[in-house]
């Protein structure tokens, strides 16, 4: 067979975050932007199939914008290129019901939509319906895409079809690497992944590539500052890159927004499209283009993204020298308002200053910016702890609060058995607001 003939060219994105508001401020003119720009990437470069590894939507009840954003793109991928394939999997901001909810329609436009897992009668999974066949201009199944969603912990633990192989590590000839302890939760989701691996290897045939897409929290890979809450409550949810045997060609994953590979170049995390948050100003946003041969990984390419709105952020410093950064930046006002860029300060101070937000409008005006946030320390006010943000639920976060509130209360620290239950109470609510 000729190379080119055996060749599958994927564009693989994720965490699209669709109808995220930044600091109060909506931002489907960016999204919009993204979406447009993919489209024509995925024209010139002739893709066979795009990969979304979770997270289409910022919010589990996303706005009618943002799902009419996501369904237009649907549309015109298919008008554009009829035979493209789209996977897209809900991560951990989705509802999975609400991902499959039109999955019907959408196989009409060759995309398939996974929202959950499901069992059979047995207790195993049904690995079949999440096996999604990729192929190329001439119709002919290339790879397999092992496409699944992201896991809640009630989804996976306590199943009496998971605790068979519980602890046990397979290679690519099904011989059993190694046992390990781990929580009940990490035990289910490996066990969820070596059942779908081991459904994909008995489905394929010769010259066809496996492709796994997970929305998962993989260990050693870095995190973002501000942008990314805990995938599962509770803190130890990360995954081994071993769960990934040498047979899968390529690792497509979502969730965290810095773009990386995880000990390995088969194994990426494209990164989200745009800046979700300050920290992630510098990030090169960019999508991957993988080229199949076979049943092998050709050859991998990073494909930058045009930022549509630019992030300016200054500071920390003293507030005469945030304003000097201030009057120094260039804008350009005959920039459309809707692109000038999102502005963030941040101004140390020695004591309270009554005109700052005076001072600061007054520096801002004429200028084609738009100021989302003011961030204030006070460094010298007394130590180390004086220099951080002012906590808030948003700096802190449910469990340091919950901490926090019970020793107050109490008078010593919360032993770890309540914050495991404060864990579990924190991810019922998260499950339920995901159903609804």
């Amino acid at each position: 067979m000729d190379d080119a003939e055996s060749a599958l060219k994927l564009i693989h994105t994720s965490d699209w975050h669709l109808g995220q508001t930044f600091h109060g401020q909506e931002r489907h003119v960016e999204h919009r932007a993204f979406l447009t720009w993919l489209l024509e990437t995925l024209e010139a470069r002739h893709a066979d199939a795009l990969l979304v590894a979770g997270d289409l939507f910022d919010v589990v009840n996303p706005s009618l914008k943002a799902q009419e954003l996501l369904y237009d793109f649907i549309v015109e991928a298919h008008r554009r290129l009829p035979s493209l394939d789209i996977v897209l999997i809900a991560g951990n901001h989705d509802s999975g019901n609400r991902v499959e909810l039109p999955a019907p329609l959408m196989l009409r436009l060759n995309t398939h939509a996974l929202g959950r897992v499901h069992w059979q009668d047995d207790g195993q999974l049904d690995a079949e319906r999440l096996l999604v066949p990729l192929t190329d201009a001439a119709g002919e199944t290339r790879a397999w895409c092992l496409a699944l969603p992201f896991l809640r912990p009630a989804e996976v633990t306590g199943r009496t079809g998971l605790t068979a192989n519980e602890g046990e590590r397979k290679d690519a000839n099904g011989a059993v690497r190694s046992k390990e302890n781990r929580n009940d939760y990490v035990a289910g989701i490996s066990a969820v992944h070596e059942q779908l691996i081991a459904a994909a290897r008995d489905k394929r045939q010769p010259d066809q590539a496996l492709v796994a897409m997970s929305h998962a929290h993989l260990r050693g890979a870095a995190v973002s500052e501000g942008s990314e809450r805990p995938i599962v409550i509770g803190g130890e949810e990360s995954l081994s890159a071993s769960l990934f045997p040498d047979d899968i060609a390529y690792v497509a994953l979502g969730h965290l927004h810095r773009p990386q590979q995880v000990g390995e170049a088969r194994i990426r995390y494209s990164g989200s499209p745009i800046p979700l948050d300050f920290s992630e100003v510098d990030y090169p946003h960019q999508v991957v283009e993988v080229i199949l041969d076979g049943e092998t990984l050709a050859a991998t390419e990073t494909l930058r993204i045009p930022r549509s709105v630019e992030l300016k952020r200054l500071g920390p410093a003293d507030l005469e020298s945030v304003l000097a950064e201030l009057d120094a930046l260039n804008d350009d006002p005959d920039l459309a308002t809707e692109r000038w860029p999102w502005l963030e300060l941040r101004i140390d101070l020695d004591g309270p200053q009554p005109d700052l937000r005076g001072r600061v409008d007054a520096a801002l005006e004429g200028r084609a910016l738009r100021l989302l946030r003011i961030h204030t320390r006070y460094p010298k006010a007394g130590g180390e702890a004086a220099g951080s943000r002012r906590d808030t639920l948003d700096s802190l976060g449910p469990q340091a609060l919950f901490a926090r509130a019970w020793e107050e209360e109490y008078g010593e620290p919360a032993d770890d058995q309540v914050k495991r239950d404060f864990a579990l109470l924190m991810q019922d609510v998260m499950d339920a607001e995901a159903d609804t």
